[in-house]
């Protein structure tokens, strides 16, 4: 069954959770799973264990909303210039398991940062993406009725200030960083639309390899 990719441009986080909890509870055996590129405007989200000793002061003290979300890790942010693609997919149609479908989009992003020639890494202890043992993409997914939403985030050029006011994802000691202060030539730094394209075509290739030569429908 194809994978329909929607490309929503700058969207409300909230806005955005509740349209993805509704897709999840109204979809049937019978519904295209669904990739939506977005981003959003500055926001805290914490996750269902969350612990509020991550938030930090500076955190507290802004403007910028901290919602309490139903997917899986700690706190993390979200602001303009941060790729973010959720996966709305059937495991049980797609035979993944949660293990195997997170390993996925970890290598997905490592494949596409080495288009860029970064070289990143997974780690067994921590979901995510590393470059250097910095933190470049976050991952976190909920599993509803083996349905999945959420998804991943990857910092492409943002403004990287509100990640001090945070335990990025609880992890003590780790540093946040982006393709843009990884890549020494600026204007090699891709426009959002293009990192979203191009990271979710490979996305798309190691979600199902065999429908790489077919173009998913990209959907507005």
């Amino acid at each position: 069954m194809p994978v329909h990719i929607r490309v929503l441009g700058l969207q409300p986080y909230n806005e955005t959770w509740q349209a993805m909890q509704n897709f999840t509870n109204e979809r049937t055996d019978d519904t295209d799973d669904q990739i939506w590129l977005v981003n959003h405007p500055p926001v805290f989200t914490q996750g269902l264990n969350g612990d509020a000793k991550h938030l930090l002061g500076h955190a507290l003290e802004n403007d910028i909303p901290i919602i309490q979300t139903d997917r899986g890790g700690q706190v993390t942010y979200h602001g303009p210039g941060q790729a973010v693609v959720y996966l709305l997919l059937d495991l049980k149609r797609a035979k993944l398991g949660v293990r195997d479908l997170i390993s996925r989009m970890e290598n997905a992003i490592i494949a596409y940062l080495d288009t860029l020639h970064i070289e990143a890494t997974a780690r067994s202890d921590a979901p995510g993406v590393y470059v250097n043992g910095d933190k470049i993409a976050s991952l976190g997914l909920k599993i509803r009725k083996q349905r999945t939403y959420h998804g991943l985030a990857l910092n492409l050029a943002m403004d990287m200030t509100p990640f001090h006011w945070i335990t990025p994802c609880g992890l003590e000691g780790i540093q946040m960083t982006q393709i843009a202060d990884e890549l020494e030539d600026a204007t090699a730094v891709p426009d959002m639309n293009a990192c979203l394209t191009e990271l979710s075509q490979i996305l798309l290739a190691h979600l199902e390899p065999e429908i790489t030569d077919e173009h998913p429908a990209f959907l507005e």
